[in-house]
């Protein structure tokens, strides 16, 4: 074992640039990886002490008890308590205060006119707590709210909207309401809760705007006197609080918000760095194996001579094996490194482009650094098993042969293996998302498509390689046909080293293919189901946001051009026992403007108790028209309502509708999250647009849109997500070009005295450069189209997998601009990739490659 640590030691020494290209590629992924952990735990614990700190002076927190919570959300909607609870719990032993904290949206308008955040995290508003160490904002500069219309802010929404103390400006509740400025908050010393914005208005203003009756509050915030545990006062605070109403401590509370963040957004957004971490890993295994798989041919004969001299095939092995191994640990090891770089910039990049997270030192765990360090080790020692392998399998008679030509990945075993696991990976496929609907034959099937690929991808390299090569002897005369000849000599490692690429780019082809057809579905969606002439709309998504003012609807309803308006409220009950959405609205307007698809029933008798739904729905339910259905509201009021009509279609009117008047007695802060208006006939789309514009400017100025417009503006997201995903493939990307510039320096290597006797006999040195650039191309072509059809097929499973449920149908869509663009970047990649190793190339002394052995 001595010898063979001493030889492996002896070969890194001599031939270090052989492996530089491994060491990047494990470096990039193990830092990716490492920078990915500690963002991770360093936002939990940034978090953690940020919600710790805004309520360190709660002690208790009086609420409803119960939450409704509706499928896809993970916060629910509880029931108000009554702020007369507060004189009750002042006289309880052990409270030094009490005070109601009532909390709605509310967005500021910044002083350009437009909405101030609502592209996710909420925008919310609620009354200034006098009591400073209740209030979980503290006031920074100028003073709290004192009469009707004054309001506080947090410091981050006020820069954000450039607003300053002393400025008036527009709060949609969502009705606007003109307010001025009179001071700036911090939440647990930060400028905001993350992205939340906050406006602290007074009580009777809170009470006015943000709830359905006064006398309501979200929720009551309790202060423990001295000696008083948090434990204790809840213990003392429960005998008194009436039925329907829990008491919770303040560190519970904090809990609660941390575990809210990790759910909806630090969970996500770890988890999808770290799926792209592991692409980027899986791409530097491909690229890994190549490199020590080319070291291993071309060290034949000194490993032969090894055998002959008295080496075992064990000894043999266990040399690339700690090559391998130093080459890992240290790749690793400075990734770790690295990784902590990439945690320390993200920390710094997030606020500049309006990710204001908590500001603290950056966590690092033990987990975070020995898992990336295991993985690392373990990736690129499993990269170079089989090459090392094949090493020790060296025969000592190989010394006395000739490097040969490698044929043998395009065997005819291999091509009838890949035949078979490919038709296998269709069947599975097919049978996941046609015959029976799950995800997981699904993505057992992409899985086993993945594995036909990498299997077949010899077999094809031949053809592939002849086909795509045919041109290049025609244009570029015996330089193409040499580079062509050269990309043909090893099936196995152009395939070996076009499989990285390949993988990279069908990640890139499926999300383009996926987000084309997120598109053409809204865009479906739309068509269909809208038959209004405008729409509407806040430009926010999820919880983010005010809605639109109710009354938007009848005072566009007035206009002289406008046919129909109607708005499209949202509630929220229990239905039989299960939390769902309701759509509030105006149920014969809805018809007009919607289309619903057969409807059984009558929408226009719903009244104050009748319910309509979802043809997918009712079949949930096991309910029909004339079946009776108990709700229960928010208030814990709970009532039966009968079903009056079961309609087809639900992408835009929700799974229930229910009346304005069955909502009323229900409600809290009332919104609309859509207004879709039909004109008379007769009247153009611009000028009906203009005259619904200048209603709804008196409303807080929403986005009114045409058809076309309104389904782009939904989609718009997409296009925000696509990009994230584009630069962050773009490390898998530049692996995989890695992979290829390795892989063609160290065949250079192999070649030295072939391309030296191509010089003699009269190449030039462009001719030289050109021919390995054309190979690169090559190459990277043919990894290029088959990540293009491999990943157009894994889009068109999970188009098909997302549309299982069958209550909506997902259109697929190929968009070949976007496609041709991914195609012309990885050709270009390619010839990039080959820059330097032709450089090196054109640069060999001729005779000293001719003497080379």
């Amino acid at each position: 074992m001595n010898a063979a640590v001493r030889l492996s030691v002896s070969s890194l020494r001599a031939h270090k640039r052989r492996f530089a290209g491994t060491f990047l590629a494990v470096f990039l992924g193990v830092a990716f990886l490492t920078g990915t952990l500690v963002m991770g735990d360093t936002l939990r614990a940034s978090f953690d002490s940020m919600f710790g700190n805004a309520t360190s002076g709660t002690g208790a927190v009086v609420r409803g008890a119960d939450a409704i919570t509706t499928p896809g959300e993970s916060q629910g909607v509880r029931q108000p308590v009554d702020t007369a609870l507060v004189n009750t719990l002042q006289q309880v032993p052990g409270v030094a205060a009490a005070a109601p904290d009532i909390e709605g949206a509310g967005q500021l308008v910044g002083k350009n006119g437009k909405p101030i955040g609502g592209k996710g995290p909420p925008t919310l508003a609620g009354n200034w707590i006098t009591d400073a160490k209740l209030n979980p904002y503290q006031l920074a500069e100028g003073r709290a709210p004192q009469k009707s219309g004054e309001v506080v802010v947090n410091r981050g929404a006020a820069e954000k909207g450039n607003l300053k103390i002393g400025d008036t400006t527009t709060l949609r509740t969502p009705d606007p309401v003109k307010v001025t400025i009179v001071g700036l908050a911090t939440f647990g010393g930060e400028d905001g809760m993350a992205q939340v914005t906050f406006t602290g208005m007074t009580r009777a203003d809170a009470e006015k705007y943000l709830t359905a009756r006064p006398g309501e509050a979200s929720s009551i915030k309790v202060r423990a006197g001295p000696g008083v545990s948090e434990k204790e006062l809840v213990g003392r605070l429960t005998p008194v609080l009436p039925k329907g109403v829990e008491a919770i401590t303040g560190q519970a509370t904090a809990q609660e918000n941390t575990d809210m963040i990790s759910s909806q957004f630090l969970t996500i957004f770890t988890t999808f760095l770290l799926v792209f971490s592991g692409i980027a890993l899986l791409v530097a295994t491909f690229s890994i194996h190549n490199t020590f798989a080319i070291v291993v041919a071309q060290r034949t004969r000194e490993n032969a001579l090894l055998r002959a001299l008295g080496a075992s095939r064990r000894q043999v092995t266990a040399t690339t094996l700690v090559e391998a191994t130093a080459v890992a640990v240290t790749a690793s090891s400075a990734g770790l490194a690295g990784g902590i770089g990439i945690a320390a910039g993200l920390q710094a990049l997030f606020p500049a482009i309006g990710f204001p997270f908590p500001d603290g030192n950056l966590v690092i765990s033990a987990l975070s650094m020995a898992l990336p360090l295991a993985v690392g080790i373990v990736v690129c020692l499993g990269s170079a098993l089989m090459p090392a392998a094949r090493a020790g399998r060296t025969a000592p008679l190989a010394a006395l042969r000739e490097t040969a030509v490698d044929t043998s990945g395009a065997s005819r075993a291999r091509a009838v293996t890949g035949l078979g696991v490919a038709a296998l990976a269709v069947a599975t496929t097919l049978s996941g998302v046609l015959v029976s609907p799950s995800i997981g034959m699904a993505a057992l099937g992409t899985v086993l498509a993945l594995v036909a690929f990498v299997v077949l991808g010899p077999v094809a390299a031949t053809t592939a390689v002849r086909i795509l090569g045919g041109p290049l002897h025609k244009f570029r005369g015996v330089t193409g046909g040499l580079a062509r000849r050269n990309a043909l000599r090893s099936p196995k490692r152009t395939a070996a080293t076009a499989s990285a690429l390949m993988i990279g780019v069908a990640v890139v082809s499926l999300f383009t293919v996926f987000g084309a057809s997120l598109k053409a579905t809204m865009d479906q969606t739309v068509s269909r189901s809208f038959a209004g002439d405008v729409a509407v709309s806040t430009p926010s998504f999820g919880a983010g946001g005010s809605g639109l003012s109710p009354r938007l609807a009848g005072a566009v309803q007035q206009l002289p051009e406008v046919d129909t308006a109607v708005g499209l409220g949202r509630g929220v009950a229990k239905v039989d026992g299960r939390g769902r959405a309701l759509t509030v609205t105006d149920p014969v307007a809805l018809q007009r403007t919607f289309d619903l698809g057969k409807v059984d029933g009558s929408l226009r008798d719903l009244g104050t108790d009748g319910l309509a739904l979802t043809r997918a729905e009712a079949g949930k339910q096991h309910l029909t028209t004339g079946d009776s259905a108990q709700l229960t509201f928010t208030d814990g009021q709970k009532r039966t309502f009968t079903v009056r009509a079961v309609y087809g279609r639900s992408e835009l009117a929700g799974d229930y509708v229910i009346t304005r008047a069955a909502w009323a007695p229900h409600r809290t802060q009332d919104a609309d999250t859509l207004l879709a208006v039909t004109f008379k006939h007769g009247v153009s789309t611009d000028a009906g647009k203009a005259a619904v514009q200048k209603v709804a400017d008196r409303y807080g100025s929403p986005e009114v849109q045409t058809r076309s417009e309104y389904a782009q503006s939904s989609a718009g997201g997409i296009d925000m997500m696509l990009t994230l995903v584009y630069a962050l493939l773009a490390l898998a990307v530049l692996i995989a070009l890695l992979g290829i510039a390795n892989t063609l320096t160290l065949a250079i290597h192999e070649r030295t005295r072939e391309l030296g006797l191509l010089r003699a006999v009269g190449q030039t040195r462009p001719q030289l450069r050109a021919m390995v650039r054309w190979e690169s191309v090559l190459v990277a072509a043919f990894g290029t189209i088959g990540g293009l059809g491999l990943g157009a097929f894994l889009g068109w499973v999970l188009v098909k997998a997302s549309d299982g449920a069958g209550d909506s149908a997902f259109a697929f869509a190929i968009p070949p601009v976007q496609l041709a663009v991914v195609a012309l970047v990885g050709l270009t990649a390619g010839a990039l990739a080959g820059l330097r190793p032709a450089r090196r190339a054109a640069r060999l002394d001729v005779l000293r490659a001719i003497a080379t052995e």
